[in-house]
């Protein structure tokens, strides 16, 4: 998968400045559909967007189980005989396409050539692997181009077949020189759909998608696509978290309804915050002591940074109740999101990644009630028209 970005041309940034994940690009295949009525398309036009969204992802769920077991019986297998059986890694359609990816993902941003070793994150691969995780996510941008080096490199020693995993990148930010990056057709081998469109005719690329885009950049791409009989995204990459809810749980379950463009989320512990080491300050061993992470620093300190620590310690008990980690209860209350195709994990330790992919475990337990406690402690549940309206 591709992803592409945009950013105004002569400005610079650092690598480690999360507005560097403004990255489009993950190829796909996408119907044109006719609209139809409510009554046409079984949909129950009461349900806001996000409800819709739910809705049709428990049925892209049944139909999927039916496929798989009758593909099962044709074949006299039996259901153990599968990945998600036999890792309890539960996987999702990628929007609208046919791409199944695990619910978790794991990431390399900031990890992957600059805060770990190479040894390290062979380790942190063969958990996820040997956890189910099939979604792997990089850049090019990522540690100057070491990321993906590591990531390749990983793959080819452990001699994992290439069909069993999904490894996405992200184009724009590539090397220093003005024809290395941006979005142009020289730097990813001319306009973002078309050049998307070639690398996945060409073969170097299955599906692509966007990430940081917003939902009109999203629908113009589209757009276009249709207009030239080009293949459109197929997901947006956005962060999602307990703080960050807008985009993933307003704008994107529309799209989702439109035009297929699923979800595919990063950052769900809002770079360490939510893990709750800032609780009593910034500890010097972490990453926001940092000169780098100036930025992250500001963000906890800040007036806000402290209220979201408070609101953290509310939702400790709900957390201890359901015997999980708070980290475990915020990556469980993103996957709670039938809308989210998967949620990318960042882990600098073993330890970290294993108990992040503990939240599948924790999954089962997010009932409506759970979800509803967090929300009258969190204030911060977003509202669609529909619901306003309602």
């Amino acid at each position: 998968m591709l992803a592409a970005r945009t950013r105004t041309a002569g400005s610079q940034i650092s690598e480690e400045d999360p507005k560097l994940r403004k990255l489009s690009g993950l190829p796909i295949e996408s119907k044109d559909k006719s609209p139809k009525k409510a009554s046409e398309s079984g949909k129950d036009s009461s349900l806001s967007p996000s409800g819709q969204t739910q809705l049709r992802a428990r049925q892209l769920a049944l139909a999927r189980e039916v496929e798989v077991n009758w593909y099962l019986k044709l074949w006299e297998l039996s259901s153990e005989h599968t990945t998600a059986y036999t890792t309890g890694m539960p996987h999702r359609n990628l929007g609208k396409s046919g791409l199944r990816v695990s619910c978790l993902g794991l990431g390399t941003w900031v990890t992957f050539g600059g805060q770990i070793s190479d040894e390290v994150a062979e380790r942190l691969m063969t958990i996820a692997y040997e956890s189910g995780v099939n979604l792997f996510d990089t850049a090019e941008v990522y540690a100057a181009g070491k990321a993906e080096v590591i990531l390749g490199s990983i793959i080819k020693k452990k001699g994992w077949r290439r069909s069993s995993l999904v490894i996405t990148t992200k184009l724009y930010w590539g090397g220093k020189a003005e024809t290395e990056r941006g979005l142009s057709r020289k730097h990813i081998i001319e306009e973002i759909v078309r050049a998307m469109t070639h690398v996945i005719n060409q073969g170097m690329a299955m599906y692509w998608g966007t990430s940081r885009w917003s939902a009109m950049e999203i629908m113009e791409a589209y757009s276009v696509a249709r207009q030239f009989n080009m293949i459109p995204p197929v997901c947006e990459q956005a962060e999602y978290h307990l703080f960050q809810r807008e985009k993933v749980e307003v704008q994107l379950p529309e799209l989702y309804h439109k035009i297929g463009v699923g979800a595919m989320t990063w950052s769900p512990l809002a770079c360490g915050i939510i893990s709750g080491k800032y609780g009593n300050g910034v500890p010097e061993s972490s990453r926001a002591s940092l000169k780098c992470y100036q930025w992250l620093k500001e963000r906890i300190v800040s007036e806000e940074g402290r209220k979201q620590q408070n609101k953290l310690k509310d939702l400790s008990p709900i957390a201890e109740r359901l015997g999980c980690t708070l980290p475990q209860l915020a990556v469980a209350w993103c996957l709670r999101n039938e809308g989210v195709s998967s949620v990318l994990l960042g882990s600098s330790t073993p330890e970290q990644l294993i108990e992040n992919l503990g939240a599948i475990q924790v999954l089962p337990k997010m009932t409506s009630h759970v979800v509803n406690e967090i929300d009258n402690i969190l204030r911060n549940k977003p509202y669609s028209k529909k619901d306003y309206r309602s």
